[in-house]
């Protein structure tokens, strides 16, 4: 299979534990929505990120990690109630970003 290995979940690369607070900006709303959460792990292609509001599959979101000075845009791929208040939200990024598995930048 091209030397890629398919990991049990369906994902071919492996995601890193990172917490880091992010923003997620709703794209295509007006005023866009501006929701704060907390990354749970990462991958050069996604993210799984907590956040205390719900965001719809196939939604289009500005993902913005300033410690990492990044500014990417994702599209929700699910998004699956913890509890009462939390949200579990996995994000694809329409472009890979290797330099989030790495160590924090000063």
């Amino acid at each position: 299979m091209g030397g890629r290995r398919f990991l049990p979940t369906g994902r071919v690369e492996h995601r890193i534990a990172k917490a880091e607070v992010v923003e997620l900006l709703h794209v295509g709303e007006s005023p866009p929505a501006k929701v704060e959460a907390i990354t749970e792990n990462v991958s050069p292609q996604g993210a799984r990120v907590i956040a205390d509001s719900v965001c719809a599959p196939g939604k289009v979101v500005r993902l913005n990690a300033p410690e990492e000075h990044l500014k990417l845009s994702a599209r929700v791929v699910y998004c699956q109630r913890l509890d009462e208040r939390k949200f579990a939200i996995g994000l694809q990024l329409e472009e890979r970003v290797e330099a989030w598995q790495k160590p924090f930048r000063s």
